[in-house]
């Protein structure tokens, strides 16, 4: 590639694809529907104070949280998006309790996606980030259309993964496993441009950790003990409160984001499909670690499609440094 050469995720992707001459092009398309996707959501984010697409729905999602007319908007395009194009055999997101079928009116094609589709979207009032997390696999059932089989698969089997955060600019990240790769919208030309090339997370990097601290009595002995010890270490806490962007801000800085299980939520509250797997699959192809208190989040098998875990994300040795702390003093959480 040519030093200095502007180069669009459209051409990004070709080049990629001559890489691997028995691809077909559907999986390129695929992200290219993502990034189209990601462009509207951009436009209504950036609006959203202007026109009538602010505050609740109405109505409650599979996991009991208020619904915003954003996530609805985002959803809707998404599923718009990608339902007729003969990639996709299902899909699923994090707002819809079932899997998402492809209308029989469309083709379908070897492919799934799973998504959040906003999240973080309760700050947008704030003027927070927000982002999209995406997951892909390839179909394992027989037949023409997919299911629930095709959803339930571990991290470990995602063909790529990624997501958009849409702050100050807009950003689309996202792995095939061989490498992390960020381009950031240029909203004059309509086009994501390659601007974080090959992302690597320090390790230690930034003394930061990420946590709601809050809940901190409601932690357990190995989680309090895991926190004390980075605070001696002379860790900071910053913490957004919107998953993906104390994720971003992790993988461009080090440290560890944290999202455990407690007594509240002894299973953890973060969704394993639709957030920890995808950011899972990143943060290890940055050269970083997950885990889920005992080991890789890539390795969990799941069992349902809105199945909880507990989540830690960030620099290899700080994610191991915390493994050890949940298991030296326990991981059970008060009250479970």
């Amino acid at each position: 590639m040519q030093e200095g050469a502007v180069v669009t995720l459209s051409r990004h992707i070709v080049e990629q694809e001559r890489r691997h001459p028995e691809a077909t092009g559907a999986f390129s398309n695929i992200l290219y529907d993502i990034a189209l996707a990601a462009k509207i959501i951009s436009r209504e984010v950036n609006r959203a104070g202007l026109v009538d697409i602010l505050g609740s729905a109405g109505k409650f999602n599979i996991h009991g949280e208020d619904v915003r007319k954003l996530d609805e908007f985002a959803d809707d395009v998404i599923f718009q998006a990608m339902d007729h194009t003969g990639n996709l055999c299902v899909m699923a997101s994090e707002e819809v309790d079932d899997p998402i079928p492809i209308p029989d009116k469309f083709p379908a094609g070897n492919y799934v996606l799973l998504h959040d589709p906003l999240d973080g979207s309760s700050n947008i009032e704030a003027n927070v980030s927000l982002g999209t997390i995406f997951s892909i696999h390839k179909k394992i059932s027989k037949g023409e259309r997919g299911g629930l089989a095709d959803l339930l698969q571990p991290g470990y089997k995602q063909l790529a993964a990624g997501y958009i955060v849409y702050g100050s600019s807009t950003m689309l990240v996202y792995t095939t496993g061989a490498g992390v790769y960020g381009f950031t919208l240029e909203p004059s030309i309509g086009e994501f441009l390659l601007s974080h090339p090959e992302m690597k997370i320090p390790d230690p990097g930034k003394k930061i950790y990420s946590v709601n601290e809050a809940y901190y009595k409601r932690w357990s002995p190995g989680q309090q003990l895991a926190v004390d010890q980075l605070k001696d270490e002379g860790f900071s806490l910053r913490y957004i409160g919107s998953l993906v962007a104390d994720f971003h801000r992790t993988l461009l800085y080090g440290g560890i984001f944290m999202y455990p299980a407690d007594a509240k939520s002894p299973k953890g509250k973060l969704r394993l499909l639709y957030e920890a797997c995808p950011l899972a699959m990143v943060i290890e192809a940055a050269g970083g670690a997950s885990s889920d208190g005992a080991g890789s989040i890539l390795n969990v098998e799941p069992v349902e499609l809105h199945q909880r875990t507990p989540l830690y994300l960030g620099s290899k040795s700080v994610v191991q440094k915390t493994e050890e702390a949940l298991q030296a003093a326990g991981a059970g959480v008060p009250g479970a």
